[in-house]
């Protein structure tokens, strides 16, 4: 396996690390096309495509609309037969992402200015959320405790998940997760109907505010296209992960940090950022070692030839930097004082921070969530958490004596732009008493 080699110090390695870091979906007009027909026929006829798509693309016939949905006993039944040790640790991560997301609780606030006027916000959870899980070989339980449980703590009033079960293979983990986690209503149908089904409502479906969940490049265009009829968490592209080592951290550890991404897709990106040229060449050794024992490694091998690097750099501030430039989903940080090096690093969904913190941990029990920023979106967005299932609205109560004040400014600035009726309205409680 021959990964690139790159060093900060080369003339050209601003374009080289551009060449590296850039993807950009190429737009597929035939699955566009074939997302936009499936949406605008769900909307008009509900049920009865949605049942149509699921027994042509799932080779699922379900006899009739209330047979998409799984009742609540077999999700019991699914936690239930799980063996003692995946029960067990399904149970340890879901109380840790629970008490993690509970520190992101937003409260309503209000305060009363010197005239009496009352200013704040409300917050309030969003009444019902869809959650998308890929089904059959492609299971993540993982994505229903880190999608739904946030939902939950934010006081989501009820969360409906879709779950395509093509040729009728359920996952027991999957369900069981749903159940620890507290969702309300599971239907098993997945692909662009089951987002059209969340967005439009049908008899049998729930119509959502807001849709959240990975999914095949299907449901991610499905999404695109049904934001603003509803709100969907991000469009998240290829994993990544951006490792800075110092270079005293075991090797054999930090490539298989590298390979965590790798093995996702073909597309995933892994990349080593350090001063240390011996230890880039040891990582290397380890990678190539390593990689024969992995089951994946024909995924792995693809990932790291074409998007991974291993990138020697003249000093971890310099690491910083050309971090914050690839803003990167993970970003460990396996150094020995990672404290340190905070106040430098600026975009990241998430850092991990330490020798011992590897990436994987936050993939499943660390607390934090793992629906992160991808493709350098971390420079402007946020890791999904309880906000993104809580809405604000401002609270405004102006007293007699604001009303004089704040109407005449009001005023003058509504002549200023032309809005005669803005102005009276404000105007006519100023005049008040």
């Amino acid at each position: 396996m021959k990964i690139k080699q790159l060093s900060s110090s080369d003339a050209n390695f601003s374009a080289e690390l551009t060449a590296l870091l850039a993807f950009e979906e190429t737009a597929d007009e035939k699955l566009e096309a074939t997302v936009a027909a499936i949406l605008s026929d769900v909307k008009n006829r509900g049920d009865a495509a949605v049942l149509e798509y699921t027994s042509r693309f799932d080779r699922l016939t379900i006899a009739d609309a209330a047979g998409m949905e799984l009742p609540r006993a077999e999700l019991r039944a699914a936690f239930d037969g799980l063996p003692v040790e995946q029960r067990v640790a399904l149970e340890a991560a879901a109380a840790r992402v629970t008490e993690y997301h509970q520190k992101q609780v937003q409260a309503s606030w209000r305060y009363e200015d010197a005239d009496g006027t009352l200013l704040g916000q409300q917050v309030t959870p969003l009444d019902r959320v869809g959650l998308y899980v890929p089904g059959g070989k492609a299971a993540y339980p993982s994505s229903v405790l880190m999608n739904a449980l946030p939902a939950k703590v934010a006081g989501v009033a009820e969360l409906i998940m879709v779950v395509p079960t093509p040729d009728g293979l359920k996952n027991q983990l999957v369900l069981a997760a749903a159940y620890l986690s507290g969702v309300d209503r599971v239907f098993t149908i997945g692909g662009a109907q089951a987002v059209a089904a969340l967005a439009y409502g049908t008899a049998t479906i729930p119509k959502v505010d807001k849709i959240v969940g990975p999914g095949n490049a299907y449901v991610a265009a499905a999404k695109r296209r049904v934001f603003g009829i509803c709100g969907i968490d991000m469009i998240a592209g290829p994993s990544e992960i951006l490792v800075i080592c110092d270079g005293h951290t075991n090797p054999d550890w930090i490539a298989m940090d590298l390979f965590s991404q790798a093995e996702h897709d073909e597309l995933a990106q892994a990349i080593l950022l350090s001063p240390d040229a011996d230890f880039i060449a040891a990582v290397a050794a380890s990678a190539n070692r390593l990689l024969e024992q992995m089951p994946r490694r024909d995924i792995i091998r693809t990932a790291l030839e074409n998007r991974g690097a291993l990138i020697h750099v003249a000093s971890l501030d310099e690491a910083c930097e050309i971090s914050n430039r690839i803003a990167p989903e993970h970003l460990e940080m396996s150094v020995e004082q990672p404290e340190d090096y905070l106040p430098k690093l600026k975009h990241a969904g998430a850092i991990f921070m330490g020798r011992y913190t590897s990436e994987s941990l936050g993939d499943y029990c660390a607390g934090p969530n793992h629906v992160l920023p991808t493709s350098g979106t971390a420079r402007f967005s946020s890791p999904l958490g309880v906000y993104d299932f809580q809405k604000r609205s401002s609270l405004i109560q102006v007293s007699p004596q604001g009303a004089k004040t704040l109407g005449k400014i009001a005023a003058t600035l509504a002549l200023g732009e032309g809005l005669q009726a803005h102005a009276q309205s404000a105007m006519y409680r100023s005049e008040i008493n």
